[in-house]
């Protein structure tokens, strides 16, 4: 039920608000969803990010650390100075207001704990993936992690996770703890579809020409499989030489590792690498695929950009692997080995078989509009917080 007077909520999200890329973007909806729910949020976060005007929000961003004008995803050594100065701000926000809760994301859980002890806040913990799969191999990192993770999830009130794996994860280390999960819906639901003119425009733009084309969006980290894709490329184009490949998203930097990789296979001339693009343009991109594919290669965090896939109506081919069957499975998806091989013969499979491609896009269509949409979001949102917020 929602509230007649709204109650505000102190909210930490150590990211850069809003990039278009997968934190920032969660947080932005459960923003979005609480507001809708009735409630205000106070958003701390960094001083780098788009502007964002919404009622019911109010951004008060931490000071800007000398030459860090940018934040990579995952683990970086340029999050401690600027966490740093969100704890600084949360905590001066906290003297001057009267919250009763706190909501934080990711490792801003840390500061979370503290500080709902020192200002005897209620504290949930929005729980984006498991950390200590970030800090890459060295164990002494991933040990501090996972015990940092284990103090995170003990000591919130609430949790709310974003996948299955994770909901368990969170019972292991804390028996008993309330904890919640949300799937989010399709970022680009409420954005209207594009029409003939604006397709063959792009088409023509990325030249494309005629042949199928398969495309990944997201960012370019080496667990994305980027290399593996390009790899199976070379297979593919042997047998389908008009077959396009486009790729969004990534750094400058990023994206030129692949361009090297794509001339040294001999596949650059069908591969299009294009930059970070708005999410506004993204319904356009996603209908000139023929297939979307998700080549992850590492990691149990479900990618923000499966749901989008899914609802786009289009077939998908990803990787047999945690990040991806937690929400996918054989109805939804061509699901294949995390192989350059395994990946070139499931995208002819797909090419081959348009009936089978056409049926995978339609039951992962109506898996996103029944679990995947935002009615259902909502629901799970209103759910965790009736019970963080209300004490139910």
């Amino acid at each position: 039920m929602v509230r007649k007077t709204a109650l505000r909520i102190l909210m930490i999200a150590p990211q850069p608000c809003f990039d278009p890329r997968g934190a920032p973007f969660c947080v932005l909806q459960q923003v979005k969803a609480l507001i809708a729910l009735g409630y205000e949020i106070d958003l701390v976060t960094y001083p780098m990010g788009r502007p964002l005007s919404l009622p019911g929000l109010q951004l008060f961003r931490a000071p800007a650390f000398p030459f860090i004008r940018s934040v990579r995803p995952g683990f970086s050594l340029a999050k401690f100075p600027l966490d740093l100065l969100v704890f600084w701000t949360a905590l001066c926000r906290l003297c001057v207001g009267q919250y009763r809760y706190l909501h934080t994301h990711e490792e801003a859980a840390l500061m979370g704990v503290l500080l709902a002890f020192l200002f005897r806040c209620k504290h949930l913990y929005t729980m984006h993936c498991d950390l200590s799969q970030l800090v890459g191999r060295l164990p002494l990192l991933i040990w501090l992690m996972k015990i940092a993770q284990c103090w995170m999830v003990r000591g919130a009130d609430v949790v709310v996770t974003f996948y299955p794996e994770l909901t368990e994860r969170v019972r292991l280390l804390a028996p008993g703890k309330p904890v919640y999960m949300t799937l989010p819906p399709a970022l680009d639901e409420a954005l209207p579809l594009p029409d003939e003119d604006e397709l063959a425009c792009l088409r023509q733009a990325l030249r494309l020409e005629d042949g199928p084309v398969l495309l990944y969006t997201g960012t370019l980290a080496p667990y994305q499989g980027l290399d593996l894709l390009l790899r199976s490329a070379r297979i593919v184009t042997a047998h389908y030489p008009m077959v396009r490949y486009v790729i969004v998203g990534g750094t400058t930097q990023e994206s030129g590792k692949l361009r090297a990789l794509a001339r040294q296979l001999g596949v650059a001339h069908i591969v299009r690498f294009i930059s970070q693009r708005p999410l506004e343009e993204m319904p356009a991109l996603m209908a000139l695929a023929d297939i979307l594919v998700s080549p992850r290669c590492a990691g149990t965090h479900t990618p923000l950009k499966l749901y989008t896939y899914l609802r786009s109506g289009k077939p998908i081919l990803a990787t047999n692997i945690m990040s991806h069957t937690q929400v996918l499975d054989a109805h939804t998806a061509l699901l294949v080995p995390p192989l350059p091989a395994a990946l070139a013969q499931g995208t002819m499979l797909l090419l081959q078989n348009p009936l089978h491609a056409h049926e995978l896009g339609l039951c992962g269509q109506q898996v996103a509009q029944r679990r995947h949409c935002w009615q259902a979001f909502l629901a799970q949102n209103r759910l965790a917080y009736a019970a963080f917020a209300d004490g139910v």
